[in-house]
């Protein structure tokens, strides 16, 4: 079994729909970025990726490639599933967190870990999310962006 972080950050701004683990949350903002900016589904691609040693997203995603531009971020995971079993890797779980001061993420969690469970196709069972603010201190508390944090688990496949 390996273990892996992953962590990721985008600057809230005016017209971007806010996308997070693959839920679209209303929001006055969205995150900026060359894709969706999915934070949550960000960090769990590299914490993916790295419990197998296989780099980063800006690796195998550039932002400098067209092709990425707006993509949603749960298509990415997809490929890093297949990216994962060429590899001779499967996930078997996922734990996150997302740091935003607003809006509360409460009401998606559900639907953010079924989606990220329907794209590892894995049980949602093995996928924890949480959120938290940070009493209004730094960037996330100030409102001025959102952050994600994850761990994972694989093992062979």
């Amino acid at each position: 079994m390996r273990i892996g972080t992953g962590y990721d950050v985008h600057i809230l701004t005016h017209g971007r729909k806010l996308i997070i683990g693959g839920a679209e949350i209303p929001h006055d903002k969205g995150l900026l970025g060359h894709s969706d900016a999915d934070v949550l589904t960000h960090a769990v691609m590299d914490s993916l990726l790295g419990a197998a040693a296989l780099g980063d997203i800006g690796r195998h995603f550039p932002d400098s490639d067209g092709k990425y531009k707006d993509i949603y971020s749960i298509k990415l995971l997809e490929e890093v599933r297949e990216i994962l079993l060429r590899n001779g890797f499967k996930v078997n779980n996922i734990d996150a967190a997302v740091v935003a001061q607003k809006p509360k993420m409460a009401p998606y969690i559900e639907q953010m870990r079924r989606n990220i469970a329907d794209a590892l196709k894995i049980d949602v069972k093995n996928v924890s999310i949480k959120a938290t603010t940070t009493e209004k201190l730094g960037f996330e508390g100030e409102e001025k962006g959102i952050s994600a944090q994850a761990v994972c688990t694989v093992c062979d496949a």
